[in-house]
């Protein structure tokens, strides 16, 4: 299965590391919830060497909730009661060196040990209390942050279409293709990479019971209607987390 991911590449616009990968997950039952944003808002909240990506234009942030299954270490075992948890992201889309990818403003987890490990290679992690639930087809997603319970989130989403892969040069693609992060700490810059099979989505419908996790942004910041996307799963690989500068 690893090798089947690791052939197909042509979806990249950035090389696949030359270096084992370290650990593997799955996510499932995402939901990818874009939002146009300042772009004069949300660049004040990027390091200095990050350059914000836009398309047409227009800056974007994306809240994404899922499910992680199956994580393990790369020749190991899945770890009793430590391979599953939810996760919610809050992520814009940035350049270094010209070369696409995210920054995450914040991830919540539900599961104490992979946010401490996660914090200590400086990605912003935060413990939450998290639910995930399926009725008819819809999920329930609802997240209240334990260190500030005012980020919070909770709204429910379903698939509304035919899965199709997105189509090169949309919008879509162009948000959902990405497989490098980075990440700042003081004057360094941490990059990290994923690798996956190409995502193949649905339109989806969402109901946003409460949403502060943007809520770090000026009043006003995010305009326009948001994009609903819902994926159903993807294995994803991680390789170490590196300095770049």
């Amino acid at each position: 299965m690893y090798q089947d991911i690791l052939q197909q590449i042509d979806h990249r616009s950035t090389p696949i590391p030359d270096r084992p990968w370290l650990m593997s997950q799955s996510w499932d039952h995402l939901l990818f919830m874009h939002l146009r944003v300042s772009k004069e808002a949300v660049a004040e909240f990027i390091p200095k060497a990050l350059e914000l990506d836009t398309y047409d234009g227009e800056a974007w942030i994306s809240i994404v909730p899922f499910e992680v299954n199956g994580m393990h270490g790369r020749a190991m075992p899945k770890i009793p009661f430590l391979h599953s948890y939810l996760e919610l992201n809050v992520r814009t889309y940035v350049r270094y060196h010209q070369q696409p990818g995210v920054y995450f403003f914040s991830l919540d987890a539900n599961l104490l040990p992979a946010v401490l490990g996660a914090r200590t290679l400086a990605l912003p992690y935060f413990y939450a209390d998290m639910r995930m639930t399926k009725e008819s087809g819809s999920f329930h997603l609802s997240s209240v942050r334990k260190t500030n319970k005012y980020r919070n989130f909770s709204g429910s989403y379903l698939p509304v279409s035919d899965r199709y892969s997105p189509q090169e040069g949309s919008l879509t693609e162009w948000l959902l293709e990405r497989y490098v992060l980075w990440q700042g700490k003081g004057d360094t810059l941490i990059q990290g990479d994923i690798h996956h099979f190409p995502w193949e989505i649905y339109d989806a419908e969402a109901l946003i019971e409460t949403e502060t996790v943007t809520a770090f942004l000026p009043e006003n910041s995010l305009y326009g209607d948001p994009i609903f996307h819902y994926a159903k799963s993807r294995r994803v690989l991680f390789w170490p987390l590196k300095k770049i500068n």
